[in-house]
């Protein structure tokens, strides 16, 4: 409940005056961020995935490190896969860039595509990975967490999502990894 309601106050009274304010913050670095596409990170983390269970087959076991990064990845993609294909054709949020622009600041129910920015994909993508880790190595909380908010301002101020649209995607993003983690404690153990 407090997360959709910072998203709901975020999206009502921040997000368009944040982005007035930050916009062309990040100027030609923003060069530098387009090598962090979402389709390059997917590909990390599935190559990442193969690996480890391809390492998991042939030598018959994983270390538990290895099979939460497995299963980081492999939560990381489907929320992913969830976020991209679903969620912003839900809600149909126009990115910061075109709302600057003109275009309205409100949902467009159902009339969304894989470029709204509602939640944001990327930090659907991290916050699952994250929220693995955080359910299966509690000492990670902290890391994960001001990592979880560096990748948030980053968006923000890169001009690539609204305030809400990262607590939407964290949010999102953190409750698959929980869950992932939770019924993978629950089912290894």
């Amino acid at each position: 409940m407090i997360c959709i309601l910072a998203a709901a106050v975020a999206f009502a009274y921040l997000d368009v005056p944040v982005a007035r304010a930050v916009y062309g913050t990040l100027g030609s670095a923003k060069n530098l961020a387009k090598g962090l596409t979402s389709a390059v990170i997917l590909s990390g983390e599935a190559a990442v995935a193969l690996t480890l269970i391809v390492i998991r087959i042939t030598r018959g076991r994983l270390a538990p490190l290895g099979e939460a990064t497995a299963l980081a990845c492999l939560t990381s993609i489907l929320a992913y896969a969830m976020d991209d294909s679903a969620l912003k054709f839900f809600f149909g949020v126009p990115i910061p860039v075109a709302v600057l622009q003109g275009t309205r600041h409100t949902f467009h129910f159902l009339g969304g595509s894989a470029s709204s920015s509602f939640p944001s994909g990327h930090m659907v993508l991290s916050g699952a990975f994250a929220g693995v880790f955080i359910r299966l190595y509690r000492r990670s909380t902290w890391l994960f967490s001001g990592l979880l908010l560096f990748g948030a301002a980053l968006l923000v101020v890169g001009d690539w999502h609204f305030v809400s649209d990262v607590i939407a995607g964290v949010f999102v993003g953190v409750s698959a990894g929980l869950l992932a983690g939770e019924v993978w404690r629950a089912h290894s153990g």
